[in-house]
């Protein structure tokens, strides 16, 4: 499907649906990213369904602690508690899901929440460019460790959980180069300096959209991945929402943005709706929900550069790479990639 910049406009003027409910009696629910934004808003709207565990997991100590008093205060949700999770580092990530499997707890609901934009090209510890990793490789990486502990939970409660991945819209506005998939390793590439400058402009304008197309990738290889499991993988566009995301704007483009909010932005607990529904709402077909792309609470078909023949090569090479990259980081994630291929 082609949707043109300019539609913005209707997508953002349509009816706003009220939030999903369900029970979330004895469940685990975790949201990467909570502690402001969309990600917090949604962790008050499953706080307010009687979750047996809600994890707000966030980068920052201090400001995670402040989210958690707020959201308790606000919401009298008890069961609420604060971990830590860097996805800027592979071993924070690492970390954070090893505190599940260590625990054998269960995992009804993990909402992949965290990303970033820049207009600077920055590393981060591990070699990766900041954006590239913390958007697409360690959510990733989150995502495929878990799966196990999502799988394992649905075959004991006899349940369906869910894994959302907070997505974009901005993903139909972009096609990665086909160069990218011609490419030796197509995110060593993506990595690169060399591909990050190759045009102006690029890290302010593309490099975000890259990282949602890259994003929708995933989703549908994961889902793939785990069709025969209980889990349910899905990926939302939660619109274009009043956000901390954007602070970092400066000069024309936070002017710009500024008057884009002013006319079209959805408050953040109307986007946060989205991604609640993606998580917990209800559909005719449950199955339908399985590596849809999500927006104002309807299946809708992803861009015309991730479907299709075209599109299914084009995620291969990348779920290939992919694989072989995280692999780097936890042998683990090749040996849950062979448990679940059939």
């Amino acid at each position: 499907m082609k949707v043109g910049f300019l539609s913005i406009f209707s997508m953002q003027w349509r009816k706003i649906p009220p939030v999903a409910t369900a029970d979330l009696t004895g469940q685990t629910v975790v949201v990467v990213g909570a502690n402001t934004g969309l990600g917090f808003e949604a962790s008050k709207h499953f706080a307010r369904m009687n979750p047996g565990k809600l994890v707000l997991a966030c980068r920052n100590e201090a400001k995670g602690k402040a989210a958690l008093a707020k959201l308790k205060a606000e919401t009298g949700c008890n069961t609420a508690e604060l971990r830590l999770v860097d996805l800027a580092n592979f071993s924070s990530v690492v970390g954070f899901a090893d505190s599940f499997e260590k625990t054998g707890e269960r995992l009804d609901i993990l909402v992949a929440n965290a990303g970033m934009e820049s207009d600077q090209y920055r590393q981060t510890p591990d070699g990766w460019e900041e954006v590239l990793q913390v958007n697409v490789l360690s959510t990733a990486l989150l995502c495929l460790l878990l799966a196990p502990r999502l799988a394992d939970t649905g075959k004991k409660h006899g349940t369906r959980p869910r894994l959302t991945i907070v997505g974009s819209g901005v993903h139909y506005w972009r096609d990665i180069p086909e160069r990218v998939y011609g490419a030796p390793s197509p995110f060593e590439y993506l990595n690169s300096e060399e591909y990050c400058h190759s045009s102006k402009g690029y890290m302010e304008n593309y490099r975000y959209f890259d990282t949602k197309v890259l994003s929708v990738f995933f989703t549908h290889s994961l889902a793939d991945l785990l069709k025969d499991t209980p889990v349910v993988v899905d990926t939302v566009h939660p619109g274009y929402c009043l956000s901390e995301f954007r602070r970092n704007y400066s000069g024309f483009r936070a002017f710009l943005d500024f008057f884009m909010e002013k006319l079209l932005a959805w408050t953040t607990e109307e986007g946060s709706r989205q991604i609640v529904f993606a998580a917990v709402g209800k559909y005719s077909n449950p199955d339908e929900l399985h590596g849809a792309f999500i927006d104002l609470h309807e299946v809708v078909e992803a861009s015309d550069h991730v479907i299709g023949d075209d599109g299914k090569r084009r995620r291969n090479i990348l779920w290939t790479n992919l694989i072989h990259q995280l692999t780097k980081v936890d042998g683990r994630v090749r040996e849950i990639v062979r448990e679940y291929t059939h």
